[in-house]
């Protein structure tokens, strides 16, 4: 009896002492509607210039609810609302770029994760939009960039178009904010150019895409610091 009760207080302290398992973060959310560089078409009018989109993405491991945050690329607002579903709508004005991202949360930890971002057109009267602004790459906004041995660094963009009718880019590369000056143009194809620094010191850069109906789109500028 005595062994039997110093074998049950053992097992007791045993289970007693395991550490309840630490809550995992939450998994990215692969997106789903409207697609990537599309054009939205299926919005429900809700006025003579808005619509209603219907925003859906796929279910993420470890998450208990999603931010959906939808950006107008013209006018730089953002919308925001917060879920359980993995789907949700909001009202958007006809024609205009927008960006969409979802952030997935879990209530027993602080860690965050955001999905990749999207960009789409929200359909409008329109037959032919403006391309969509350029994504800066490389360097990334605000980064520290070692020069290479020729004393160059590389600017990476990509540039997307509902159209499909982006005739070139226009790079501008200055010590000076907002940078105006044009140090090179391309084709629709390259997608990187190199440029000399100077070390320590701060360069701002911006993209100007083109279609073939002359309608242009500005990246915004980034700005780094070559090393």
């Amino acid at each position: 009896m005595r062994l039997f009760t110093v074998v049950l207080i053992a097992s007791l302290l045993l289970f007693g002492c395991k550490k309840k398992a630490s809550p995992k973060p939450p998994e990215i959310s692969v997106l789903v509607f409207p697609e990537k560089s599309s054009e939205c078409t299926t919005g429900v009018a809700l006025t003579s210039t808005t619509s209603e989109v219907e925003f859906r993405w796929q279910v993420a491991n470890n998450t208990d609810s999603y931010e959906l945050r939808v950006t107008n690329l013209n006018t730089n607002t953002t919308q925001s609302i917060t879920t359980m579903s993995t789907s949700a709508k909001l009202p958007l004005q006809k024609g205009m770029p927008y960006s969409w991202m979802v952030t997935s949360k879990n209530e027993e930890v602080l860690e965050t994760v955001s999905s990749e971002t999207w960009l789409f057109y929200n359909s409008g009267s329109q037959t032919t939009y403006a391309p969509f602004p350029a994504e800066l790459i490389e360097p990334e906004l605000g980064a520290s960039v070692v020069k290479d041995i020729n004393s160059d660094i590389t600017l990476r963009w990509s540039g997307a178009d509902v159209d499909n009718d982006i005739v070139g880019f226009e790079i501008y590369f200055s010590t000076e904010n907002p940078p105006e000056e044009l140090v090179f143009s391309t084709g629709p194809v390259a997608a990187s150019r190199q440029v000399a620094v100077e070390a320590n010191t701060i360069y701002y850069w911006r993209v100007v895409t083109t279609d073939r109906e002359g309608n242009t789109s500005d990246s915004g500028v980034f700005d780094f610091r070559a090393l």
